[in-house]
């Protein structure tokens, strides 16, 4: 049988001459992705002259490639002949109004593309109004993601015009735009009369409540959008009035996401009316909107007739102790609300014990998340005593409240009959070992709770004692996450040699030492189900990381280790590396300040010579000098699997950096590397320019706090004209001024993939400003320009408001 999907894993040309024989020679190829593989215009023009004559690919990922308009262009010819292509990914692009006009073209004459994603592609008014004129008459699009691309008023409005006879766009995309009142008002038009578009996104533009407005009255008359996005619009009340009007007689929207919009009480109030004769909404969100206990009141009136929505969110409100009885008494009799999220509302116990008394007798709630309020052991033993009889309740969250031993004691006699809870999150409640050992009691008899978080409650070695017996004999823990416990409280925890669930440990910030890792490291030799283990801030020293060496070479499912912050010397970690060699389960390991030093570090780069599994690895703060960053850059020359390596705060130095830039040119994997604070100097940055000429798979680079200057900025300047990978440029505290920022600037102007740069902390003035805000008029990606703590005065700053 042959594969129909195929990924392409090198990188610039090598990646393209794979995909163009991919598309040649593997018979049934449905599905090719090149996702940040760099292949640029003439790879685009390559694979537009190949989809020509090819006759079964289906699905095309291009995302990250820095292809402009030519790209498009070569891509757009191809769709008019290509009678297979469903799906077209160009995600974060450079193809501009051009390209997107292109891409129009096409689609005007092609007749099989469904899916055409073009977010964050700079295309404009232009662009949008290009596409627009391409939906007039194409007859197959179904989905078109135009999300971050400076389209205003004029490319929606286009788009709205476009709407009114097309008969197959359902999802349009348009967040985070700079759409204002006209152009929601065009949208609406549209819908009044289009048959099609289910679901519409305009999150995070401009409408404001005369937008809203305009769409509500859409929405009087137009029977097929499901779901309409509109978070951070500014629509305040009345336009949450008007949508609650338009609710009274829609038949067809199931999603409305006003989160951040300023309704407050009146709106949420004309909201809770609507919802009293709606039948089809499933999902409000809420969210951020300042509502208070007569908004609260008015939607806990509403859900006692209602009888479709299933998905309430009011996170970050302030309907307190009142509110949450309302909404209490309407779960009473409400049948159809499965989640509601009441986090961070200012609930107290009177609250928690009114929704507790509504558990008793609701049939449908499945999640209730209260964290984050001030509730105490009354509102716990409430809510436990509900769970004892509700029969639907799957995730319960009371993070961040007050429950104590009490609470978590009632909550432990709830789950020893309870039979649907899964998930049930205590992080910092003050539980205390009392808490620990009730919740422990329960779990042995418990059989449905797969999540249990009992992070920040002081729970001691008692505590952790009385879960690990508890581990002997439960069969459906998956995840446990607790703190504050020493050796004996880890030895306790050797039940994991016989248990056969739990997936994830997290031990981060306890006091286990030797003994207590000698204990987990026996555990894992035969366990079989571990795969995360956190043990960040303990005491291991020498014993504990041999028993883990041990453990590792026989282990076949631990893909995550961390030891961060352990303390370790060096001949301790020399010993421990030795079994990477050997293992073939490791994904992720943290040894961040660990005092690996030089010789930890040749013996780290043994194994990664050898070790094919390993992805990430944190080495941030482990006194690695010169030769031992030089050891770990010899590997990287062998390595093909690593993505993330961190070695900030150590001491690599310009010698050191100068042996990464040399791996670099060859190294084809890594993505992520972390150089903050290592006393790297003009040559270390030269180096490492350079070798961004040729690299091309690193997509973000940290500098933070070194001496790059003005010769490292003048340098990464060069490097930035050729590269076409790179994302992220951390030169935050460099001694770079305004020479540096104006080499830079002139890098913006030709660099089409950077999309964030960090210069805080630097010497830059207002010259330097100026010419970086001349770069913003023609530069089209960055989207992320961190200037702070320089020397811009007023006249700088005016000039980037103007860039």
């Amino acid at each position: 049988m042959f594969n129909t999907s195929h990924k392409i894993r090198t990188k610039g040309s090598e990646a393209l001459a794979e995909a163009v024989k991919a598309l040649k020679t593997i018979p049934n190829l449905a599905t090719l992705d090149l996702t940040y593989n760099s292949i640029e215009d003439s790879g685009a023009q390559a694979l537009g002259e190949a989809l020509k004559t090819n006759s079964t690919l289906a699905t095309l990922d291009l995302s990250y490639n820095s292809i402009g308009y030519n790209g498009a262009q070569a891509l757009g010819e191809a769709l008019k002949t290509n009678s297979t292509l469903a799906t077209l990914d160009l995600f974060s692009n450079s193809i501009g109004d051009n390209g997107a006009q292109a891409l129009g073209e096409a689609l005007k004459t092609n007749s099989t593309l469904a899916t055409l994603n073009l977010n964050s592609n700079s295309i404009g008014d232009n662009g949008a109004q290009a596409l627009g004129e391409a939906l007039k008459t194409n007859s197959t699009l179904a989905t078109l993601n135009l999300y971050s691309n400076s389209i205003e008023d004029s490319g929606a409005q286009a788009l709205g015009e476009a709407l009114k006879t097309n008969s197959t766009l359902a999802t349009l995309d348009l967040s985070y735009n700079s759409i204002g009142y006209n152009g929601a008002q065009a949208l609406g038009e549209a819908l009044k009369t289009n048959s099609t578009l289910a679901t519409l996104n305009l999150s995070s533009d401009s409408i404001g409540y005369n937008g809203a407005q305009a769409l509500g009255e859409a929405l009087k008359t137009n029977s097929t959008l499901v779901t309409l996005h509109l978070f951070s619009n500014s629509i305040g009340y009345n336009g949450a009035q008007a949508l609650g009007e338009a609710l009274k007689t829609n038949s067809t929207l199931a999603t409305l996401d006003l989160f951040s919009n300023s309704i407050g009480d009146n709106g949420a109030q004309a909201l809770g009316e609507a919802l009293k004769t709606n039948s089809t909404l499933a999902t409000l969100d809420l969210s951020y909107n300042s509502i208070g206990y007569n908004g609260a009141q008015a939607l806990g009136e509403a859900l006692k007739t209602n009888s479709t929505l299933a998905t309430l969110d009011l996170f970050s409100n302030s309907i307190g102790d009142n509110g949450a009885q309302a909404l209490g008494e309407a779960l009473k009799t409400n049948s159809t609300l499965a989640t509601l999220n009441l986090n961070s509302s200012s609930i107290g116990d009177n609250g928690a014990q009114a929704l507790g008394e509504a558990l008793k007798t609701n049939s449908t709630l499945a999640t209730l998340d209260l964290s984050y309020n001030s509730i105490g052991y009354n509102g716990a033993q409430a809510l436990g005593e509900a769970l004892k009889t509700n029969s639907t309740l799957a995730t319960l969250n009371l993070s961040s409240d007050s429950i104590g031993y009490n609470g978590a004691q009632a909550l432990g006699e709830a789950l020893k009959t309870n039979s649907t809870l899964v998930t049930l999150h205590l992080f910092s409640n003050s539980i205390g070992y009392n808490g620990a050992q009730a919740l422990g009691e329960a779990l042995k008899t418990n059989s449905t709770l797969a999540t249990l978080d009992l992070f920040s409650n002081s729970i001691g070695d008692n505590g952790a004692q009385a879960l690990g017996e508890a581990l002997k004999t439960n069969s459906t823990l998956a995840t446990l996450d607790f703190n504050s416990i020493g050796d004996n409280g880890a030895q306790a925890l050797e039940a994991l040699k016989t248990n056969s669930t739990l997936a994830t440990l997290n031990l981060f910030s306890n006091s286990i030492g030797d003994n207590g890792a000698q204990a987990l490291g026996e555990a894992l030799k035969t366990n079989s189900t571990l795969v995360t283990l956190d043990l960040t801030k303990n005491s291991i020293w020498y014993k504990g990381l041999l028993a883990f060496s041990e453990a590792l070479k026989t282990n076949s499912t631990l893909t995550a280790l961390h030891l961060q912050g352990n303390s370790m010397q060096p001949k301790i970690v020399e010993a421990f590396l030795k079994a990477l060699k050997s293992n073939s389960t490791l994904t992720t390991l943290d040894l961040t300040c660990n005092s690996i030093e030089n010789n930890g570090s040749h013996v780290l780069s043994e194994a990664l010579s050898t070790n094919t599994t390993l992805t990430s690895l944190y080495l941030a703060g482990n006194l690695i000098k010169g030769s031992g960053v030089q050891a770990l850059a010899d590997a990287l020359k062998i390595n093909s699997t690593l993505i993330i390596l961190d070695l900030q705060n150590n001491s690599a130095g310009d010698g050191g950096v100068q042996a990464l830039s040399e791996a670099l040119k060859i190294n084809s994997t890594l993505t992520t590397l972390d150089l903050w604070c290592n006393s790297i100097g003009e040559k270390g940055a030269q180096a490492l320019a350079e070798a961004l000429k040729t690299n091309g798979t690193l997509t973000t680079l940290y500098l933070q706090n070194n001496s790059v200057g003005d010769n490292g900025a003048q340098a990464f300047s060069q490097a930035l004209k050729m590269n076409s990978t790179l994302t992220t440029l951390d030169l935050w505290g460099n001694s770079i001024g305004d020479n540096g920022a104006q080499a830079l600037s002139e890098a913006l102007k030709r660099n089409s993939t950077l999309n964030t740069l960090y210069l805080q902390n630097n010497s830059i003035g207002d010259s330097g400003a100026q010419a970086l805000s001349q770069a913003l008029q023609i530069n089209s990606t960055l989207t992320t320009l961190d200037l702070s703590r320089n020397s811009v005065t007023d006249k700088g700053a005016m000039a980037l408001c103007e860039g």
